[in-house]
């Protein structure tokens, strides 16, 4: 059963330029102990789908105009703010796409760590102390007292990235949204990472939404993945079908584009162009001007689900690819 359920989500931004319309209606769910995997080119609306439900946006300019989010059944967006702050950062728990920005500077890293514990889990001040040390060091990070003393400013990007993974995991939330968790991570301390996630979701069936253009921690990690382009949803289904059976033009040159150690490549593919003006964008489909396989009518409307096979769904005119 789906612990979130998100059906036609639409965020736009109102603006002077007119409405954009970064999230234009998605649907899609995740079930306890899984792992779901947004991919999709910088403003496809990976991280705004989730920072918008979870009221994260100022709005104005920010307008939800239609759209559902059910979590355990009830409408997130229906809820009023004080039963919102008692799932927000408690029960659905997020890492923050910016290591460098998202650690307020004037506090130290123990002061923003044991808040939540003492927040949400209304642990005692001593009580959170030892947990945000047992987290820090469950992270990595070496001299989790001293670390717990220091200032932001006093960590790199990596560490601070830490920081922001530990602070999120302290409450043992049932969703962890994670917003590019391993940007600033070198190579090893990534691994090591995402062997951590990978433990906790097994012993605690914590789900996971996973939002990267590393399609290689996508194959590692996630269950699931969903496609977004231009705040729409492109494909959708299990991994290893998607990698393996592609069926949108989109995805398939997401996949060309992403370097391979098995095959000598002089030089990687890239997608022309770029995404198109939200503000502007008609019925049609949004990728028509970059897309290979283009017909008439991708230009005129954005197309149904098609589906492939059991979970497998892709949004594309085009059938058959030459």
């Amino acid at each position: 059963m789906a612990i979130l359920e998100i059906k036609n989500l639409k965020a736009h931004f109102h603006t002077r330029r007119g409405v954009v319309k970064a999230v234009n209606g998605i649907s899609y769910s995740i079930e306890p102990g899984q792992t779901l995997g947004i991919v999709g080119e910088s403003g496809s609306g990976k991280s705004v789908s989730q920072l918008s439900y979870l009221k994260l946006l100022p709005s104005p300019p920010l307008k939800i105009p239609e759209g559902e989010v059910l979590f355990h059944g009830e409408n997130i967006l229906a809820m009023p703010e004080e039963r919102l702050r008692t799932i927000r950062g408690n029960k659905i728990s997020m890492i923050f796409q910016e290591p460098m920005t998202s650690l307020n500077p004037y506090l130290t890293i123990g002061s923003q760590l044991i808040e939540p514990l003492i927040i949400h889990l209304k642990k005692s001040k001593r009580d959170a102390w030892k947990e945000a040390c047992a987290a820090l060091s469950r992270v990595g990070i070496a001299e989790p007292e001293k670390a717990m003393k220091s200032y932001p400013h006093e960590f790199s990007g990596g560490m601070r990235q830490r920081v922001m993974i530990a602070m999120a995991l302290t409450t043992r939330p049932e969703i962890l949204i994670a917003d590019e968790p391993t940007t600033a991570l070198d190579v090893t301390v990534q691994a090591q990472i995402l062997d951590l996630l990978r433990e906790i979701q097994k012993e605690t069936q914590m789900a996971i939404i996973l939002i990267t253009h590393d399609l290689g921690v996508i194959a590692g990690l996630a269950d699931k993945m969903v496609v977004m382009y231009a705040g729409r949803i492109f494909e959708e289904g299990p991994v290893e079908k998607i990698f393996h059976q592609s069926e949108h033009p989109y995805t398939r040159a997401l996949l060309r584009s992403t370097p391979r150690v098995d095959v000598l490549q002089d030089k990687i593919p890239v997608i022309g162009g770029s995404i198109p003006d939200l503000s502007q964008v008609g019925q049609g489909c949004p990728f028509y001007e970059r897309c290979e396989f283009r017909t008439d009518i991708c230009q005129s409307t954005f197309p149904t689900s098609r589906k492939i096979a059991h979970n497998h769904e892709t949004f594309c005119h085009v059938e058959k690819f030459q």
